[in-house]
């Protein structure tokens, strides 16, 4: 529920803001929007006459979250989602901006639908959202779409959502084009010739449950083809969903070769692996699919490092008629707006990455990457904050869950930390009671 605007001071917090290297007790002021004053030193004594004053007792205030990844079924599948529930969801989740996909119907390919997803998301989100605008006409990967006119209608970058772009001189042509207008090419790293009709990864695990595998090779060539093509032409360019070891160590190579090349790994490719898949649990049917512990440990590492760029949700919501059916059969994706911090958190818990690492791959880093005025608590800057208890244990319970869809791969999961209150242009959208 949306509260008063009037001043709000966050005070006796732990400022964690990865943008100014920020790590430490303080506070900060909200006015008229923005943030007005935010460090060590700011208190009780900085809150003008009439301001709300929040003791935060320790917990972290952090820039507000930016889901680089996210489907919303608007226009034409809101039955799985429109901007009102996935917006709900995030703000619950500490997620103050929605970077939606263009796989919609009709596909946000030209400038009216751009207009259309920017109006709607206004009229009826809490929080902001921001369309990436497809790559190819249709996504069918044959026609570049108009750069420059998706720009200026609002679009942050260009992708083809799930599919990836098979023909090499498309691909070419697009990362010149991006060059040109200085836009982000986020690109889905797989050859579907490749992967086949697999539905899991490929391996003794696949084997055993009688699954076709999907081999972690599929991934890696269309990477590696890529960044060849990133030297060609000098483009910006953002790997969408890395999932494996061998894609680790090109990204590594390009980066080394001083190409501007960035990547996303999903909070399921982190947290989860292949085994969890368990007795055909499709909640945990996803594209990529869950790879194995070592890839998981490897993406955390080069998270830690700074490899991987950005964790996303890669938010897919689902129904239970296509859910509900044989593995094999059963559509890819998983929910994860709500769950995309706390299960990040178990990383945090473990000693696995620091807390302010985290913040970075799913606030600051995005907002650097898609030139997004969030990520920060820089004063001046939009108060878009995220509250975080650290400490608090809580049990998933899916029918607690603000999407409209239910399929989580962590139903019942015990989690410890959570957001417990989101501020979006300084309004509390959310509090946890």
């Amino acid at each position: 529920m949306l509260k008063d605007n009037r001043p709000t001071l966050l005070a006796n917090a732990r400022l964690i803001d990865p943008s100014c290297d920020l790590d430490g007790r303080g506070g900060v002021l909200i006015q008229d929007g923005v943030i007005a004053e935010a460090g060590p030193g700011v208190g009780k004594s900085h809150a003008p006459e009439g301001a709300e004053i929040i003791d935060c007792a320790g917990k972290i205030v952090a820039p507000g979250l930016i889901d680089m990844r996210a489907f919303v079924g608007e226009p034409g599948a809101g039955h799985r989602e429109t901007f009102a529930s996935a917006s709900q969801a995030a703000a619950a989740g500490g997620i103050t901006t929605i970077i939606c996909q263009p796989d919609t119907k009709p596909v946000t390919d030209n400038s009216a639908t751009v207009d259309f997803v920017l109006r709607r998301a206004r009229d009826t989100a809490v929080v902001n959202i921001h369309p990436m605008a497809a790559l190819t006409k249709g996504l069918a990967g044959e026609e570049m779409t108009e750069f420059g006119l998706l720009k200026a209608a609002g679009a942050v970058a260009f992708t083809d959502g799930a599919k990836s772009v098979m023909n090499a001189q498309v691909m070419r042509r697009a990362l010149t084009y991006a060059r040109d207008f200085d836009v982000l090419i986020v690109h889905h790293t797989e050859d579907p010739n490749l992967a086949g009709e697999g539905v899991m990864n490929e391996g003794e695990l696949a084997s055993r449950l009688g699954l076709t595998g999907a081999p972690s090779a599929a991934e890696a060539v269309m990477l590696e083809r890529d960044m060849r093509l990133v030297a060609l032409t000098g483009g910006r360019y953002h790997a969408a969903s890395i999932s494996c070891t061998e894609s680790l160590d090109i990204l590594r190579r390009a980066r080394e070769a001083g190409l501007a090349v960035s990547a996303s790994a999903s909070i399921n490719h982190v947290t989860l692996n292949e085994n969890d898949i368990g007795p055909y649990r499709t909640f945990l049917k996803l594209s990529p699919p869950l790879r194995t512990e070592d890839d998981r440990k490897e993406l955390v590492a080069a998270l830690a490092s700074g490899l991987i760029d950005v964790i996303m949700s890669d938010h897919n919501p689902q129904d239970v008629e296509v859910k509900r059916l044989p593995f094999a059969e059963a559509a890819s994706g998983a929910i994860g707006l709500e769950t995309m911090l706390s299960a990040g958190l178990r990383l945090v818990h473990n000693g696995e990455i620091e807390l302010s690492r985290l913040i970075r791959a799913m606030s600051t880093r995005p907002a650097e990457l898609l030139g997004l005025p969030g990520g920060t608590l820089r004063k001046g800057r939009p108060a878009d904050i995220v509250v975080i208890d650290l400490d608090t244990p809580w049990i998933l319970d899916p029918a607690d869950l603000k999407s409209k869809c239910k399929n989580t791969p962590f139903d019942e999961a015990r989690f410890t930390g959570r957001a417990v209150r989101t501020f979006v242009g300084g309004r509390t959208v959310f509090e946890q009671v």
